[in-house]
């Protein structure tokens, strides 16, 4: 990474996700009465190497770090233990090649200080939308194509799911989010989407 550009940015994330088959439609957003309108889909071709220890000390934390490319959160990621209804994500920039940055090792150090190898490789692609009520963005539902390959043993897998994440308009107050995801949840099943097999794209690339 150059010089000086070691601070990162944080956010939570708020989100739930969803399994649907390769045909599934989508769902009719405009039946979630909170939801105003939706802007045309936009394609993000997104492809992430995740590191972890040869023991999964980062796994067992349950925290993820990744290099991604791709769409306009590109850069190094941790992505922090789940805390309540959402996790922290830690993001500097990408840097010049895969070799972790000192910062995001130092960012590390509470959980290991062991080095880290490839552990899987997940290429998505994915199209986004944004889900507009009277405040602004209420959330972003992505629609998610996914490809991995497992980098320990080369195990391939490939799925298609759903993730509908809290935008800057959404609710603060927790009953009122849940009855948020509560709206949504209707019409994601009524769509044909299932509960998630697994909370996690690195989980499930790694048979988990």
């Amino acid at each position: 990474m150059t010089e000086g550009a070691t601070e990162p940015t944080r956010i939570v994330e708020v989100e739930r996700k969803y399994d649907v088959d390769d045909d599934t439609p989508l769902p009719a957003w405009t039946d979630v009465a909170a939801v105003l309108s939706v802007t045309d889909g936009e394609l993000r071709e997104l492809d992430a190497r995740y590191f972890d220890t040869a023991e999964a000390e980062l796994a067992r934390a349950g925290v993820a770090v990744r290099r991604r490319t791709g769409g306009g959160d590109a850069g190094w990621h941790i992505k922090g233990p789940r805390q309540g209804d959402g996790r922290l994500e830690i993001s500097w920039p990408l840097g010049d090649d895969d070799t972790v940055p000192e910062a995001v090792r130092e960012a590390l150090g509470r959980w290991t200080s062991a080095p880290l190898t490839p552990l899987a490789r997940i290429e998505n692609s994915r199209t986004a939308y944004l889900l507009r009520g009277e405040g602004g963005v209420i959330a972003e539902f992505v629609d998610d194509r996914v490809r991995t390959i497992d980098l320990r043993g080369g195990t391939r897998r490939q799925w298609r799911e759903w993730e509908v994440e809290l935008g800057p308009a959404a609710p603060d107050d927790e009953a009122e989010r849940e009855r948020f995801f509560a709206a949504v949840e209707s019409v994601v099943f009524a769509a044909g989407a299932r509960a998630a097999a697994s909370d996690s794209k690195l989980g499930r690339a790694l048979g988990a």
